[in-house]
């Protein structure tokens, strides 16, 4: 039997390197929630009945015990598991490769599993409710298998406080579809503005700029179209042992070969992460506000 509700897909699969620990599993919420509990219970409220995780195998029964307790009769759970061997063609893994393959690569590896249109989200970021609410919408209402949409963020609200950050601007033509993401680094906050330093110079930004922060709504027409993308990065990059295959990179791919539109879908929520250790204190504290605000139960599956 066909599932034909939305999904929801979230990318824990990472190695968290700049972090220094699975942040995928840890507390952050008042009872012990991990960030992505949160993007689950928002996506429930907007809809979703089913969530696809994407985790490496040797963390499997770790990540199912933390999650299939809270999660059972709630919303449908399935686990697919990235792994460097998969989709490889004939090719040998190369030696020396340790870095998974990147975030559509680790959509790639649920090309058997999704049979309806879905969202992509990391595992590690607060999306807030607005956004799965509308991206709940688009795939209910206007996604078709090559007209897919892209969640914009103002950058204002995805800065942290302990570090440049690196945002994906969303370049948008007249019409509200997206032209291209260009990977912008070293994006920091001074007095109430954000500068990126582009070589050696520092640039203003627009803090209402829409950024992407991994947050797409797609049909399995796209996994199945970046399969051939795949191969052909393989060719050219395989030999980098750092060599990511990216979902932004593949959508400017679909967008500048003509093979797909990709809408804008704004939203006003807060975007929070832990890209950095000191991060950590700030989810912790803004997910005790939220609570005590009365958005979130103080325990969200009690």
């Amino acid at each position: 039997m066909n599932h034909l509700k939305p999904s929801l897909v979230i990318l824990a699969a990472g190695m968290a390197s700049r972090y220094g620990s699975a942040k995928q599993t840890e507390s952050f919420g008042p009872a012990g929630e991990t960030i992505m509990e949160y993007s689950i219970f928002d996506a429930i409220k907007a809809g979703f009945d089913q969530v696809v995780f994407i985790i490496r195998e040797e963390f499997a029964e770790a990540f199912k015990a933390v999650m299939e307790p809270k999660l059972r009769g709630k919303v449908k759970t399935r686990y697919v598991y990235q792994s460097l061997d998969k989709f490889r063609n004939g090719r040998p893994v190369p030696e020396g490769r340790v870095k998974p393959y990147g975030t559509q690569h680790a959509l790639l590896c649920c090309k058997d599993v999704l049979d309806a249109p879905f969202a992509v989200i990391n595992a590690d970021d607060f999306y807030g409710l607005d956004a799965f609410k509308k991206a709940y919408k688009f795939l209910s209402e206007a996604i078709q298998d090559g007209k897919y949409a892209c969640l914009g963020y103002q950058l204002k609200n995805t800065l942290s406080e302990h570090g440049a950050v690196t945002r994906g601007e969303i370049r948008v033509d007249g019409e509200g579809f997206v032209e291209g993401i260009t990977e912008r680094k070293e994006i920091f906050k001074r007095e109430d503005k954000a500068f990126r330093v582009s070589e050696e110079h520092e640039v203003e930004m627009d803090l209402l700029t829409p950024v992407s922060m991994n947050f797409f709504c797609f049909t399995p027409a796209f996994v199945e179209w970046s399969e051939g993308a795949y191969y052909n990065f393989l060719d050219e990059q395989d030999g980098n042992l750092k060599s990511e295959f990216l979902i932004p990179e593949v959508v400017d791919q679909l967008i500048n070969t003509g093979k797909g539109t990709v809408s804008l879908v704004k939203t006003d929520a807060r975007w929070f992460g832990v890209t950095f250790k000191e991060d950590a204190e700030i989810v912790r504290a803004e997910l005790e506000q939220l609570t005590s605000k009365g958005d979130y139960p103080k325990s969200l599956w009690a």
